[in-house]
């Protein structure tokens, strides 16, 4: 089983609803979640939040937030989780925020890091990833990661 028909199939399961936050993979979350047949019983929507204003006023991210630990941030990802379950009035929040590259790393935030979060019911789980590839690569692998985070949080 695919891990987004798995994901889909927990929801249903649990009668949940869910809603995606994203930053680098800019709605490919929200496509692999509907690609998935039932999606319709459990998908709210998604926010593609890329630029900061976007989190701030779609997903309630703290304008301090943003100042003090950036958009790439486990921080950021929390609130982004928080605030899309919020939004949309959903039982859970996914979100993911990073580095897709090619350009863009520093040294402390380099290419392919990504923060997801997931919220369900208010509590929040985050995590850390670094992702090796091409842009494409890094977004996909932050999919996968992003839908697995979600799976396990459902347990």
């Amino acid at each position: 089983m695919q891990v987004e028909s798995e994901l889909v199939t927990k929801l249903t399961n649990k009668h949940y609803t869910i809603s995606a936050a994203e930053s680098c993979t800019g709605g490919l979350l929200a496509a692999a979640i509907v690609n998935v047949s039932g999606a319709s019983e459990v998908f709210e929507c998604s926010y593609v939040t890329y630029a900061n204003k976007a989190k701030e006023n779609l997903v309630y991210v703290k304008p301090d937030t943003l100042s003090r630990y950036g958009a790439v941030s486990s921080q950021t990802a929390e609130e982004m989780a928080l605030g899309c379950a919020k939004a949309a009035e959903a039982d859970v929040g996914l979100s993911i925020t990073g580095i897709a590259g090619p350009d863009g790393g520093t040294a402390d935030k380099p290419v392919g890091l990504v923060y997801i979060g997931c919220a369900i019911h208010g509590q929040v789980v985050t995590e850390r990833h670094i992702f090796s590839g091409d842009r494409f690569s890094v977004r996909k692998q932050a999919v996968e990661a992003a839908l697995d985070l979600a799976i396990h949080c459902l347990k």
